[in-house]
């Protein structure tokens, strides 16, 4: 009895560490089933895609190439309510009274479409940005660009009917799949600058300076009372949360 209680408490620990990766497996895995019902005669889907330009590397969840565009889709496996709008520089994930900020994915997005604008060669208006949430999620986010769910990612994608993209979409493939890094210590270092980067980022506020364009952080008067955003407004939006 005592052996299968200490096995019992063993197996939850385990699983309680690992959570976040499972879920995370889990996300991806429903994301890549429902991308499989799309017609395999018109869309091409690479998943898992790094590629770099001069700016860093950009790790991109998956790519549906067509010629209706070229979708890329950033994977946020979060539940509970995701507040946001398309130009606030954090979302916020609300579960129950815990509030917790995440750069806007819509910005991340932003950065892997100029990288791959510049490597395929092709404008930014052949790329349709998607930010897709679990299906455990609530979405309030005022936005342009798609924000849905994974139950939603194939309609959405496939109300694009106009032909857009007038290149061999199976070259485009190729020149992707060329690039993509597959080294596993490029990709640890990967992870390394973002989390580096976060915390610049938060080091950078407490001095009040602003993390997007270097500009002091001062105290401003808005519809909503006050807040900490950029001296450099409007041309710079970042709001201190």
């Amino acid at each position: 009895m005592l052996l299968e209680i200490i096995i019992l408490i063993i197996l939850y620990i385990i699983l309680k560490l690992n959570y976040p990766k499972f879920r995370g497996f889990m996300g991806e895995f429903w994301v890549k089933l429902e991308l499989e019902k799309l017609p395999k005669d018109k869309y091409i889907i690479l998943n898992d895609i790094m590629i770099k330009d001069e700016h860093g590397t950009h790790q991109i969840d998956y790519l549906v190439l067509s010629h209706f565009g070229i979708f890329v889709i950033e994977m946020k496996n979060y539940y509970g309510l995701i507040k946001g709008k398309e130009f606030d520089n954090k979302w916020c994930q609300f579960l129950g009274k815990t509030k917790n900020y995440f750069v806007n994915p819509l910005h991340q997005n932003y950065g892997h479409i100029k990288s791959l604008s510049n490597l395929l060669k092709l404008d930014d208006k052949y790329f349709i940005s998607i930010i897709c949430f679990s299906n455990q999620a609530k979405i309030d986010v005022k936005s342009n660009s798609t924000v849905t769910q994974v139950d939603y990612l194939k309609n959405d994608i496939l109300k694009y009917k106009e032909l857009l993209v007038d290149k061999d979409i199976k070259e485009l493939s190729n020149i992707i799949i060329t690039n993509n890094i597959e080294d596993k210590s490029l990709r640890k270092q990967h992870v390394k600058d973002i989390r580096n980067k976060i915390n610049n980022d938060k080091e950078l506020e407490n001095n009040m300076i602003c993390p997007k364009c270097y500009n002091e952080l001062v105290k401003r008067n808005g519809k909503y009372g006050k807040f900490i955003g950029c001296s450099n407004y409007p041309k710079c939006k970042y709001t201190k949360k």
